[in-house]
Parts: C-alpha cells; sequence; structure tokens
C-alpha cells in the first residue's frame, strides 16, 4: 500500500551509489568514530576528501576583518534587509567577479575567466547534475575515465538517467588517459546502443592525485572533436596543486590551441569548480558551471533554481576572496601544508611496504596494496577492505568502489585528520602488515622480528631523512 502512494523514484531500485563500499564505509565510521581521548579505539575517517589544514589562515581573515564580515556596505549602511530579501538566480555581481578572478589565480593568472559566463550551484555535485540535464537525455551516454570518484554515479546517473561508460586506464601507463582507451570506451558505448553525449574528466584527478598532461588533454579535445561531442572537465581540486607538473586546465589548452569563437568545440568544452576543497568549505555549498555556450548557461541557469548559493554566503565570501593578499598567501600556504600532509602519509605507508601512485595534487593518495591480498580478485579487495575497517580501524576506499579495474589499490585521505591521527593510522596499519608479512616469508618469529628490526630501522631512517627533505622544500 505505502508503495502506491510513493513515485517510482521513491520505490525503485535504481542506483544510487549508496550501496557502495564508498558509503557504506562512512557509516561504520559514523557508529564508531575514532576520537583521541573519548574512543581511542574507534575507526579513523580516511575516505573524506575534506581539506582541514588551512582553516586557521581564513580564521585569522575573519579574526582581522570583523567589520567585514557583518552584513553592511563600506559606509556602514546595514545589508541585512537587502540580503534576506528575494535574490534572482543570477547571483550577486561582486561575488561572481572575485570568483572569477580567483580561478584564474589559482591557474597562475595564465586564463581569464569572466563572470558573466558564470553559473553558480549549490556545490559543484549540482553542478554536475546541472550539466547532464542539460546536455543529454535519460538513456544517452558519457564517457568516464576510470578510476573516478564515487560519487559520480550518483551525481550523474540517478536522477538524470544518463548512463556511464568507462574508459578503463592501467596501471601499466599510471593510469593515464591514452586514445586507445577513449575508442575503446566509446565502442563499447556503440555496442551498447548508447549515443554519447561527452566525456567527463576530474583534473586533478580524484581519487589518482595526479594532473592531466598536456599530452592527455589534447587527445581529448581531439576525440571530442572528431565525435562531436561535450569536454565536462571537474577542476574542483585546481588549487591543491603542490608538485610539478604544472597544472593545465582544458580552458587554458583551449586559449593555446587558438580553439576560439570561431571553432565549434569552443561551445562544447564546460568547466566544473567549487570552494569545497581549495578552501575546505564544502558546507558552505558553493559550486558552478563555466561555459562559452550561451544556450546552456541560460537553461543551467534557470535549474540553478533549484538549488541557489544563499546571498548571505556569497556577500561573506566575497569579502574574503576580494582581499588579494589574502587570497594570494592561503594559496601558497595551503599547497605547502598539502604536500607536507602527503609526504607524512607516504613515508608511513613505504615504511611498512605500500607503495603510493606518484602524485602531485588532491587530498589523497592512490596506495597500492595488491600485495596484500588474500587472492587476486575484487572478493580479495572486499576481503582486505572489511579487515581494514573493522579490525585497523580506518575507513579507506577500495578500488572498485571507483570503478578501478584492478583489485588492491585504495584512495587514503590525510587532510581530514591531524597529525596526531594520521600518526595513529600508521601505527596500526604496521601492527596489521607486520604479521602478515611473517606469514608470508615462512620465518619462524625469532627469525622475523630481528629481521624485521634490521629492515625496518635502515627504512625508517631512510624515510624520516626523505620526508625531512621533503618538507624543507
Amino acid at each position: 500500500m505505502q508503495k502506491m502512494l510513493l513515485s517510482e523514484k521513491a520505490t525503485s531500485n535504481s542506483s544510487h551509489g549508496q550501496d557502495s563500499s564508498y558509503f557504506l564505509g562512512w557509516q561504520e565510521y559514523e557508529k564508531n568514530p575514532y576520537h583521541d581521548v573519548h574512543n581511542p579505539t574507534g575507526i579513523i575517517q580516511m575516505g573524506l576528501a575534506e581539506n582541514q589544514l588551512s582553516f586557521d589562515i581564513i580564521e585569522s581573515w575573519i579574526a582581522t576583518n570583523v567589520d567585514s564580515t557583518g552584513f553592511h556596505h563600506k559606509n556602514g549602511k546595514s545589508m541585512f534587509r537587502e540580503l534576506a530579501l528575494f535574490q534572482d538566480y543570477h547571483g550577486l555581481p561582486a561575488f561572481k567577479n572575485v570568483l572569477a578572478e580567483f580561478m584564474a589565480e589559482i591557474r597562475g593568472n595564465k586564463l581569464r575567466f569572466e563572470a558573466n559566463k558564470i553559473v553558480l550551484t549549490a556545490g559543484s555535485t549540482s553542478a554536475n547534475e546541472t550539466l547532464m540535464f542539460c546536455l543529454a537525455e535519460p538513456g544517452q551516454a558519457f564517457l568516464v575515465p576510470t578510476p573516478y570518484y564515487p560519487g559520480f554515479d550518483r551525481d550523474l546517473k540517478w536522477r538524470t538517467g544518463v548512463e556511464i561508460v568507462p574508459i578503463h586506464c592501467s596501471s601499466s601507463d599510471g593510469f593515464r588517459l591514452t586514445e586507445s582507451a577513449l575508442e575503446e570506451s566509446y565502442q563499447q558505448a556503440q555496442e551498447l546502443k548508447l549515443r554519447v553525449k561527452g566525456v567527463l574528466i576530474t583534473n586533478p584527478s580524484n581519487p589518482l592525485g595526479t594532473t592531466m598532461t598536456k599530452k592527455e588533454l589534447n587527445y581529448l579535445i581531439n576525440f571530442s572533436i572528431a565525435k562531436r561531442i561535450h569536454i565536462v572537465s571537474d577542476e574542483i581540486f585546481s588549487g591543491t596543486v603542490f608538485d610539478s607538473p604544472q597544472y593545465t586546465s582544458i580552458a587554458e589548452l583551449v586559449v593555446e590551441r587558438k580553439l576560439n569563437q570561431m571553432t565549434d568545440i569552443w561551445n562544447r568544452i564546460h568547466i566544473v569548480y567549487s570552494l569545497s576543497k581549495d578552501l575546505g568549505l564544502p558546507g558552505f555549498r558553493v559550486g558552478l558551471i563555466y561555459s562559452n555556450n550561451e544556450k546552456l548557461l541560460s537553461a543551467a541557469t534557470k535549474m540553478s533554481s533549484f538549488g541557489l548559493v544563499s546571498s548571505q554566503t556569497q556577500f561573506f565570501l566575497s569579502k574574503i576572496l576580494a582581499d588579494k593578499k589574502f587570497t594570494r598567501n592561503y594559496i601558497r600556504t595551503n599547497k605547502k601544508r598539502i604536500r607536507e600532509r602527503k609526504e607524512m602519509l607516504v613515508c608511513g605507508l613505504l615504511n611498512v611496504g605500500i607503495k603510493c601512485l606518484e602524485s602531485n595534487a588532491g587530498l589523497f593518495c592512490w596506495a597500492d596494496m595488491r600485495h596484500l591480498l588474500g587472492e587476486n580478485s575484487f572478493e580479495g579487495e572486499m576481503a582486505l577492505w572489511k579487515k581494514i575497517v573493522y579490525e585497523v580501524g580506518l575507513n579507506i576506499s577500495p578500488g572498485s568502489s571507483c570503478h578501478c579495474v584492478e583489485p588492491g589499490w585504495f584512495r587514503v585521505c590525510f587532510a581530514n585528520v591531524s597529525k596526531e591521527a594520521l600518526s595513529v593510522s600508521m601505527n596500526r596499519i604496521k601492527a596489521f602488515v607486520e604479521p602478515m608479512g611473517r606469514r608470508a616469508n615462512g620465518l619462524n618469529q625469532g627469525e622475523v622480528v630481528s629481521n624485521w628490526r634490521m629492515r625496518s630501522l635502515s627504512k625508517w631512517v631512510l624515510q624520516l631523512s626523505f620526508c625531512d627533505r621533503e618538507a624543507d622544500r
């Protein structure tokens, strides 16, 4: 009877992605969250790509700019009534202007963004879904390189009816995008009788923590031109690039190749951005779509009324982002802190024999735990993941939740935990991995302890000196 009273969407089993191990790990964490005093044996959340490393910089600005955080004009007149009453969905011009400038600054001011080409949305989740509604019909497809952010199964598909066809990338070449992988994915969509409307990429990559090379971006642009399809570039981690190679936005390459208003591709490239990762403000729900396509901008602006950014949020953030001294200092310091925290995780994992994919961006590492699998299968990966969650007490994301084609890879986040919690997590991993190594070597306990101590001591000294050098760069 209850089912008859609800819509098909409410009662169907259509995939929302909530049953993914990515979300299940969160649920287990919420039942038993780690706290250094109140629950020291709880689960440490390392499945959340959240930037908590630079709150103090923003808080310091607020403390020294108290007047700017109030709802007042420069002349002291109250803005409260103006902000509290109805605002249309185009957004506050002052905020869109400084947001465009901030996007350019993050990309080294190599290109200019125009405020009138920005559509504000309630986070990048809303931006990506809005683009799917605007670019594709239910049953049509977008190609997405793997491994990809597990939330895309929800964001791109659940309400829109759009299908995702994976572009399978391999560890043999660092999970880089290739021409052959693009073509194979397109052919797979054809065989499934799916019309391909575009390719969606994350650059920098979530979960890899790598930036796309110009070679990869050129493959993508040429592919889009040949197939007459769209490109959506999700660039929400663009301000986290902390090491070489330098970051290249697809917009930069479009300008470099002079693919301007006279070319069709100019209107088929769309960028998604957000302040959730770079500024660490996911709770503020500030995202955007940037596009040269006037019809898309018009439709997306109308659709944005279903997920607006509050006027109060826009006014407050416009004050912060307008302070160029603050933004320059924040971007520089935040990148340095991300790099240092990442090196702590990489060194800690390497000390127990776990390597990570070489990365230069993001708030996570892509850890290779294939040697820890009981069997080389996704069943083996899930068995290992359950041990890490329930026995070790760490919530990390298995590669299968990111649609990785190779079992044994895991995304491990580092920017949402304190140094102390990260140290605890490394000690837990160490206690978990050592017995597995002893069993694999088949040595008696005395031999293993002696041999391990010698190896561990020398490796620890080497890694410690390496980490010190990296932190000083």
